[in-house]
């Protein structure tokens, strides 16, 4: 029987990344406010050796070699979080994923699998961002994806969801845990009636469909509250916590 050309090693599970320099990440928590402000989940952020940020990282990336970064990431993240002890809080491992570089989830996964694998990580505190700013030229290949990556026993969000190519017209065809709303939604929504009639569409819904939602970027005790009150329970941001590089932060329960 011939190899499935899916079987191959693709762009991001190449045998050394070949980027000049070892990402690292930070860690910062999402909440479950319902649940009395528990962590659910920990996304791990890129960050260079000494904590440079996203940006310093991607600048130092050489032509051709994001998708291998896109891979190194997800295997510093599962390594950090075990160091860490990350898997005993019973939180999830968030960790994010260009489309694009996965071809079939068996095959392009088998790094992060391998890794979690090696250092003992439960596969199904797992959890994959993708991110819906990254035009995605062939919607049933993301479709393929996505029942790849669930069907493995992973937890599934878009990230970043209404700010990239689709917004409302993706949940008619993708079927996902949740969803990530982006933080320019969030950002005065108790100012802004606009995005509070926008918010609260997208959380009836995915309500209705079975999804949940997280808003990121929550930076005010006022934003948190119009969330609350929209019915949002998942939160993300500096109002909470900051990201902790090498470190699991403490978050901080807003009043009321």
């Amino acid at each position: 029987m011939g190899k499935s050309p899916h079987r191959r090693p693709c762009r991001g599970c190449e045998a050394g990344h070949g980027l000049g320099f070892e990402p690292a990440v930070a860690f910062q928590p999402i909440l479950d406010m319902d649940r009395g402000g528990a962590v659910m989940a920990y996304e791990a952020l890129v960050r260079g050796p000494d904590g440079q940020e996203a940006g310093w990282v991607l600048d130092q990336v050489p032509p051709g070699r994001l998708y291998a970064l896109d891979s190194a990431c997800r295997i510093a993240a599962v390594e950090e979080a075990v160091r860490l002890g990350l898997a005993a809080t019973g939180a999830k491992l968030s960790v994010n994923v260009l489309p694009s570089a996965i071809l079939d989830p068996a095959t392009c996964m088998r790094t992060t699998l391998a890794a979690a694998e090696r250092t003992g990580f439960p596969t199904g505190q797992l959890l994959f961002e993708l991110s819906e700013q990254e035009k995605v030229a062939d919607p049933r290949h993301l479709q393929r994806v996505i029942a790849g990556l669930r069907s493995m026993g992973f937890t599934v969000a878009i990230d970043d969801f209404g700010a990239g190519n689709a917004g409302l017209s993706l949940l008619a065809d993708l079927t996902v845990d949740m969803v990530k709303l982006d933080m320019h939604l969030v950002r005065h929504c108790d100012a802004d009636r606009r995005r509070r009639v926008i918010l609260e569409s997208i959380t009836v819904a995915c309500r209705a469909l079975g999804i949940a939602v997280v808003a990121e970027g929550v930076e005010t005790g006022a934003e948190y509250r119009t969330l609350r009150g929209i019915g949002i329970g998942l939160v993300q941001g500096f109002l909470f916590a900051r990201p902790g590089f090498r470190h699991l932060p403490q978050a901080v329960l807003p009043e009321g």
